[in-house]
């Protein structure tokens, strides 16, 4: 059960894009921004302040790879491993992150909910390879390094 507040924030979210049908998309990338997440019960909350159903709300949710239902860490790191980035060897600056961050493919997020460790095809950077993102800023021309320095200047931050 979520606290209070997070139910006025989607009012307040709510408030701001309206309550029609359309409002949905831009209403639950408010919510994910705000939480870094897109908390179950909020979701089913909005549908119903929209009148729409839930199974709708979800398929839209479900639908579009950005929104996640499971709680992301304060600093978001999606290493690109498209072509580009992978003919110019992003594949050991993953392995760098997952080993610096203690994380793995089946487990994303550390502990302290500080990072969370994605990998994305295409960050669209492409001439920039390989590269990374920190909540969206983009680094590149990274090697395993630079990434595991990286990590550690967030961790002062």
């Amino acid at each position: 059960m979520l606290e209070q507040d997070y139910y006025d924030k989607a009012d307040e979210v709510i408030a701001s894009h309206g309550s029609g049908h359309a409002s949905l998309i831009p209403i639950i990338q408010d919510i994910q921004s705000e939480y870094r997440y897109l908390p179950p019960e909020l979701l089913s909350y909005v549908a119903c302040k929209l009148g729409i159903t839930e199974a709708k709300a979800y398929s839209v949710a479900t639908f579009y790879e950005n929104f996640s239902f499971e709680p992301k860490g304060k600093y978001v790191i999606k290493v690109c491993d498209g072509t580009a980035c992978h003919v110019r060897k992003s594949i050991p600056i993953l392995e760098r992150l997952y080993s610096e961050l203690g994380l793995s493919k089946e487990k994303v997020t550390t502990d302290d909910m500080l990072f969370t460790l994605e990998t994305v095809s295409c960050l669209g950077a492409c001439g920039l390879a390989p590269v990374l993102t920190v909540n969206d800023k983009v680094y590149p021309a990274m090697t395993p390094d630079a990434a595991a320095e990286l990590i550690h200047e967030l961790r002062g931050a």
